[in-house]
């Protein structure tokens, strides 16, 4: 074939071709525009809060489409587990750094019903931290701006938003209103009193609840725990929190997403107030709202995201029935020395000589934190911790100590390694099946190490 009609039909085949990949864009455009008319029309509510429809009622959206975008989700939640995520409703309180970035992650993982509730707008100082604001959106309620993003990434899920603030007089229209039956709430307030208002109603009404403690003034990302609020620690807000709970007789049940970073003279603090603001009157009318925080808080933009991201990963989880332990107390890195000498300590009591024990400090941490998840599998407590060895017929080994409080591992010495009584005279079956399942664990883990 002469070279210039060889060129002629490449020219040919490449125009043909170009054209082709012109109309495939078009009609994808036209059908990605067909389906953002639909998800506008479909779950919107004006600025004055005016329904346009009944909340529930699904957009029209192809189910294949749906899955092919939660594929990986549904890879590793399996079948079941996504059924349960996408049947949640659930409330988000605060559409700020951490509860936008939750809002986001939910809807982006499958949930197909959110209510979200803020009083607040986007401000220029929100974009260091917003999961999904941009300049455009400065301005407008954030719970409106984040709907809007929300619904392009996933236009078939419902979002009801309500630019209010929540408090005991709107807690029920909030929670409850228009026949929203929540399976879980997520607390990510930022006022002191509103927060423990809404932890009491959630506890006293039963309803699954998860709560953000600050991110503020907070810049590492390895101190960042999970864990009932009554084991929370270095945390001032938690800490005031659960003052106030224990009061109104709630100790235990919550779970909140805190950091245990340790203050220090070098990292940021609560701005203070310039003198001249005192100057002009009572402090707490300066705010937009009353009680609400006037001092601005440093925050590092990343920390409320990771907040957020951990507190939707716990929800996901859970509500899929998928593993998930969180370790409580993993911080405490000054105790597994301590650790080591209990044991050593122990060594000593029950007359063995060589008092150097065969696991090394790293070896506790791992005992301590990833085989029994920072608490007794006897008491299930997390403070005054030892380790103990188990079995006194066999030698001291990641399969043989057991994490104790200091009073359970000198009654084990007691009864089972000098008094001679059997492990099953001392405890029941299901802290005898516990201990069982952390060795278990221990094996499986040791493959890795």
């Amino acid at each position: 074939m002469p070279p210039i009609h060889h060129t002629f039909l490449t020219v040919l085949a490449t125009a043909a071709a170009t054209v082709a990949l012109v109309e495939l864009y078009h009609t994808y455009k036209d059908a990605t525009s067909l389906i953002k008319k639909k998800s506008q029309t479909v779950g919107d509510n004006d600025n004055q809060g005016h329904k346009t429809k009944k909340f529930g009622k699904k957009a029209n959206y192809s189910e294949e489409l749906i899955r092919e975008q939660l594929a990986r989700n549904y890879a590793f939640l399996t079948e079941d587990g996504m059924q349960k995520v996408r049947d949640q409703r659930i409330v988000v309180v605060g559409a700020g750094g951490v509860g936008s970035w939750v809002a986001t992650m939910l809807a982006r993982s499958g949930v197909e019903k959110l209510r979200i509730i803020d009083f607040d707008q986007v401000s220029l100082s929100s974009l260091n931290r917003h999961s999904v604001a941009n300049l455009k959106d400065v301005g407008t309620p954030k719970v409106d701006c984040l709907k809007t993003h929300l619904l392009e990434i996933a236009p078939w899920i419902d979002i009801d938003v309500h630019n209010k603030l929540w408090n005991l007089d709107s807690a029920d229209e909030l929670i409850f209103g228009n026949e929203f039956k929540p399976t879980y709430v997520v607390d990510c307030i930022d006022n002191f009193d509103t927060k423990c208002d809404l932890l009491t109603y959630c506890y006293k009404h039963e309803i699954p609840i998860v709560s953000s403690a600050g991110a503020a003034t907070k810049s590492d990302p390895t101190r960042i725990n999970l864990a009932d609020i009554s084991k929370t620690e270095e945390d001032p807000l938690a800490k005031k929190i659960r003052i106030v709970l224990k009061k109104r007789g709630i100790v235990e049940g919550i779970p909140m997403i805190f950091s245990a970073e340790k203050p220090d003279p070098r990292k940021a603090k609560l701005l203070p107030l310039p003198d001249e603001e005192f100057e002009k009157g009572r402090v707490n009318e300066l705010s937009a709202l009353q009680d609400f925080r006037v001092r601005i808080l440093p925050v590092l933009g990343t920390m409320p995201g990771m907040f957020g991201l951990a507190i939707a990963t716990f929800i996901l989880t859970t509500v899929a029935g998928y593993p998930m332990e969180p370790i409580e107390g993993k911080n405490r890195y000054k105790i597994y020395d301590d650790l080591i000498k209990s044991l050593a300590a122990q060594q000593y009591r029950i007359g063995v000589e060589e008092l150097k024990v065969q696991i090394s400090v790293t070896d506790a941490s791992y005992i301590l934190e990833e085989v029994f998840k920072g608490k007794s599998p006897i008491s299930n407590f997390s403070t005054r911790l030892t380790l103990c060895r188990w079995d006194p017929k066999q030698q001291i080994s990641c399969q043989n100590v057991v994490v104790m409080t200091k009073e359970e591992q000198r009654n084990h010495e007691k009864r089972v390694i000098l008094g001679g009584e059997t492990i099953e005279d001392v405890y029941p079956a299901e802290v005898i099946e516990k201990v069982k399942k952390r060795f278990e664990d221990e094996a499986y883990y040791s493959t890795f190490r």
